[in-house]
């Protein structure tokens, strides 16, 4: 039987009340200005932008500033940032705060990149106690009123668990809830998610605690929120070609989905969104070309599970117009109906589990030494992860 619930409570995120307690969860290349707007347009939530490193906003760059930019309709704009310095991170929030340009900041410690992990950053960060607290506080002190939460994994794999301690340090240092994906950073996005991690975060900390990782569908949110006394929860690759997921998510919130209720989506409906998600994009580059380009890699995502031939799926893989992808969507069968399971379950990165790649002698030491230090100051020279 699906889990159900009679309405999730509001979520509290400084002044702002959150009434569906779901969050988009950053992820690079896809949380854009364009993808926010059509989640939005199916559902409600709050809506996170791509991962944005610190560094890259302090000085400017101007692709950094393209990706923090919020369309006027986006009324609470949420920033993701990426850091390995607690310097850094004051004087990017404090560029924020000054400049107006974010209503609620997260702070990235659940990417595990090896790109990012080797220099130090994202999951492997939480493991250096003393530089986590930094962080977390400097944040927190340059926000003011601003609200900041968390965004972590477990830790670094099952023997280097980091979770607890660092809920704790940013509970202490005024983090207003923390976000916590149940896999490692050995575990990338392979196997299940660990609810059960979850559940022990909740237990341990009195701010409110959101859950991550296998949200698939509505039932798996009512699930998790169910088994683990989680606040709210965090989607990430669920969405990936289903951004009608946040209208089910929404009624789930509201006590009002089944599976009857829900979205089932013909292939008009999609054919449709993913139109639509094209357009956007080409307003978000000013350039239809990249938008057009930008698309191509959401076309497996979108159309999983539904009767489109392999040629109409390479050729709108290579499309360069609007034009081109509106002669081609008028070749399918728009009343073909929802093909069901076909369509749900897993989408976007899996793999297997690796051995993380992290500077050396990282482990050694909860404390992070003076040359260490210098040393990961390189991790933020990327400016992409999730």
């Amino acid at each position: 039987m699906p889990a159900t619930i009679t309405a999730a409570p509001a979520l509290m995120l400084g002044e702002h009340r959150l009434e569906v307690p779901v969050v988009l969860a950053p992820m690079a290349g896809i949380t854009n200005m364009a993808y926010r707007l059509l989640c939005r347009e199916f559902g409600a939530g709050l809506y996170v932008t791509e991962m944005i490193t610190s560094r890259a906003l302090v000085e400017r760059r101007p692709e950094t500033f393209r990706l923090i930019r919020h369309h006027p309709t986006e009324s609470y704009r949420s920033i993701q940032l990426y850091t390995t310095d607690p310097v850094t991170v004051r004087d990017a929030v404090r560029l924020l705060v000054d400049e107006g340009l974010a209503d609620h900041i997260d702070l990235n410690f659940g990417c595990p990149a090896p790109k990012v992990t080797r220099k130090g950053g994202g999951s492997a960060l939480p493991w250096k106690l003393g530089l986590f607290r930094e962080i977390v506080h400097e944040a927190v002190a340059a926000a003011g009123v601003l609200p900041v939460t968390v965004k972590m994994r477990k830790g670094i794999d099952d023997d280097h668990l980091t979770y607890l301690d660092a809920g704790r340090i940013a509970e202490d240092e005024g983090a207003k809830w923390v976000a916590l994906h149940g896999r490692t950073t050995a575990d990338m996005y392979s196997g299940r998610a660990d609810w059960s991690a979850i559940a022990r975060l909740k237990d341990a900390l009195s701010i409110p605690v959101l859950g991550n990782g296998d949200i698939w569908s509505a039932d798996d949110a009512l699930r998790m929120m169910a088994e683990t006394g989680a606040d709210g929860v965090v989607v990430g690759r669920g969405c990936l070609g289903r951004p009608w997921l946040f209208g089910d998510l929404a009624l789930a919130m509201r006590g009002e989905w089944t599976r009857d209720a829900g979205y089932q989506p013909d292939l008009g409906v999609v054919a449709r969104a993913f139109r639509r998600h094209a357009e956007l994009l080409g307003d978000f580059y000013e350039d239809e070309l990249r938008g057009c380009r930008d698309i191509r890699k959401h076309v497996a995502w979108y159309f999983k599970g539904y009767p489109v031939g392999g040629e109409v799926r390479a050729a709108l893989a290579t499309a360069s117009t609007l034009e081109e992808i509106d002669g081609l969507l008028a070749e399918l069968d728009w009343s073909t109906p929802y093909p069901g399971v076909d369509a749900e379950g897993q989408r976007g990165r899996a793999g297997g589990p690796r051995v993380p790649s992290l500077p050396d002698r990282w482990l050694d030491s909860r404390e992070l030494d003076e040359a260490a230090r210098a040393d990961i100051a390189a991790a933020e020279e990327h400016n992409s992860g999730g």
